[in-house]
């Protein structure tokens, strides 16, 4: 039975997954929703008027998608192949293929490419302009230390976090050597990597329940201002629950971002004041992922069971999209003390 949540979780969008949400993403020209599944769907909603605007299967579990433009969009899926959809007329092609899963997609507005990343261990880049066919299509393929987690793309610059806690960063415009190879400032597996929307460096979350903040500017005086912060836990019976953090959405107007995790909870944060801004009430089950809309008036919030405590029961599948107020995600100025 599905829990009865207060309003402001959000209306939840009808016709959902029939199985675990592996991400969502809202068009950066409108309202529509780009939604992947294990239940081995790419769907398209109009998360304005909670309308389902199409549907395409594939082969095996979708473990990623994002846009191409407002009605077609590419996928990553467990049976080894990037896609590409059009959802106004129909049509999916084959856009190339990896020897494993592949678990992440990116679409590069600037280098008009499309960037893959697979547990085969490297990322592919991919011109979707070109002829149809298997890896006809293929601009490169870049080896990776480890499986690929999850990709960020802002402007030119690529971060990869690998399994391994190994993250490289590229520039999409000489993909011949990462620009920067590090290691992840967390102690276990990462989780989510996510570009700061002004490009100066990246958020990471893990497995332990913290969140890294890093910069790209290698300067010491860049590099004092990283850290790290814990999230998503809680104390009971004397002792610390960590949950994994899932999700790390970036609000395009503020620059604070939200964090989904394990507890079922989304919290956001003033990163350059280290404050939590705001809680919202706990959803039925895990938080596989977030978006905020182009102009960040909307959150899409993924409640989907990530199997963290195993195969065991839990509440169906949803997603919730709430409208995002000013007091939520705006940083608070900062209060000096008046002089005596």
């Amino acid at each position: 039975m599905t829990a009865i949540l207060p309003s402001t979780a959000g209306r939840e969008l009808l016709k959902p997954p029939r199985d675990g949400i592996s991400n969502l993403r809202f068009s950066n020209h409108s309202d529509h929703l780009l939604v992947s599944s294990w239940d081995k769907s790419v769907r398209l909603y109009d998360a304005g008027s909670d309308a389902l605007l199409g549907e395409f299967v594939h082969g095996g579990a979708v473990l990623d998608c994002c846009f191409h433009d407002d009605t077609s969009g590419f996928s990553a899926s467990a049976d080894h192949t990037v896609r590409r959809y059009v959802f106004s007329s129909g049509k999916e092609d084959i856009l190339g293929r990896h020897e494993a899963p592949v678990r992440c997609v990116e679409y590069s507005y600037a280098a008009g490419q499309v960037i893959s990343g697979s547990w085969d261990k490297t990322l592919k880049c991919w011109d979707p302009r070109g002829a149809s066919g298997q890896d006809r299509t293929l601009v490169g393929t870049y080896p990776q230390p480890e499986r690929v987690y999850s990709l960020s793309l802002v402007g030119n610059r690529l971060v990869v976090a690998t399994a391994g806690r190994h993250v490289n960063v590229y520039d999409l415009r000489n993909m011949s050597q990462p620009e920067q190879r590090r290691e992840s400032s967390l102690k276990y597996q990462t989780r989510c990597v996510c570009g700061y929307p002004n490009g100066t460096g990246y958020a990471l979350s893990s497995v332990e329940g913290r969140v890294a903040m890093e910069f790209f500017d290698l300067s010491e005086a860049n590099q004092a201002k990283k850290y790290a912060f814990k999230c998503h836990r809680k104390s009971e019976a004397g002792r610390d629950i960590v949950y994994p953090v899932n999700a790390i959405a970036f609000h395009p107007i503020y620059g604070t971002f939200a964090t989904g995790g394990c507890d079922g909870y989304v919290n956001v944060w003033d990163g350059n004041n280290k404050k939590r801004l705001y809680q919202y009430s706990k959803y039925p089950t895990s938080i596989s992922a977030l978006s905020f809309s182009r102009d960040g008036r909307l959150l899409a919030v993924a409640s989907s069971y990530t199997y963290e405590e195993g195969d065991i029961p839990h509440e169906p599948d949803a997603i919730f999209v709430r409208n995002v107020n000013e007091v939520e995600v705006k940083p608070k100025p900062k209060v000096y003390p008046t002089p005596s």
